[in-house]
């Protein structure tokens, strides 16, 4: 996800342009709050991951995603990883059903199967993030660069770094900045808690997932490793990660009884 800056940034941009007068939201009733904190009307702002208003929604079916994501499928990923690792007891099912709470679009639109892929690529791309949810933070990820000086709108603390946490590792200052707005942390000045608050973490990957990967999710699971990492992996960059994602999907996808679909690389 590091390198989806490029279009998150334009996605920014696109977002000041079209109104860069409520930046904070406070609507008026007949207004969207989009999921990048403007007002106005239309699928920009009522669509995907709209905050408040008369939001678009999209019609949900009856799957109990807690019944799919079994305790038997959530540790069996994370008794793949050493029983030394860090995140063992910090990732567990109980929180990331609680965080599942914030977010009742995922895994519940389409068909069952559709849903099953969905939870499918989810637990594929964390797998492949976390090596089983073994780490809670980046390798190393404190030597990087993570801030984004260009963006004025969520400027970073030079005390801060913004390296990859979490489960679908965060990075960078302009997804640290609105996923604490809409979660409710301060993610410019306390991004540390998204690898000590494991309620936190998990909303922060679910989060990013339902604002840049479940909008092209019906596009196959390929769509989603180049919303996530696409710049470094997609078009032949690394696609020895791809095959790790791709494999990691195949086999969540035949524990949960249902075919890959097409387009499994990017």
């Amino acid at each position: 996800m590091k390198t989806f800056r490029i279009l998150l940034v334009a996605g920014l941009l696109l977002a000041g342009i079209l109104n860069s007068t409520a930046q904070n939201c406070g609507c008026s009733p007949d207004l969207c709050c989009s999921r990048f904190g403007f007002c106005g009307s239309g699928d920009a702002y009522c669509g995907a991951n709209c905050r408040e208003g008369p939001c678009f929604s999209s019609p949900t079916n009856n799957v109990d995603v807690g019944s799919i994501v079994t305790d038997a499928f959530f540790n069996g990923i994370v008794d793949q990883s050493d029983a030394g690792c860090e995140g063992r007891g910090f990732y567990t099912r109980a929180s990331f059903l609680e965080a599942l709470g914030s977010y009742g679009e995922f895994g519940r639109v389409g068909s069952e199967e559709d849903s099953r892929r969905e939870i499918a690529a989810f637990f594929a791309h964390v797998t492949h993030e976390t090596g089983h949810f073994c780490y809670i933070e980046e390798i190393n990820g404190a030597s990087g660069d993570y801030c984004d000086e260009n963006n004025t709108q969520y400027p970073c603390n030079p005390s801060k770094a913004y390296y990859g946490r979490g489960p679908i590792q965060l990075s960078w200052n302009f997804n640290y900045g609105p996923a604490g707005i809409s979660i409710g942390f301060d993610g410019l000045n306390n991004p540390e808690i998204v690898a000590t608050n494991p309620l936190i973490s998990f909303r922060t990957a679910l989060w990013y997932w339902m604002n840049n990967v479940h909008p092209v999710i019906g596009q196959g699971f390929g769509a989603t490793i180049r919303a996530i990492n696409g710049a470094l992996e997609c078009d032949g960059g690394n696609p020895d990660t791809v095959s790790s994602r791709v494999r990691y999907y195949t086999q969540y996808c035949n524990q949960l009884g249902v075919a890959t679909g097409d387009n499994l690389r990017c």
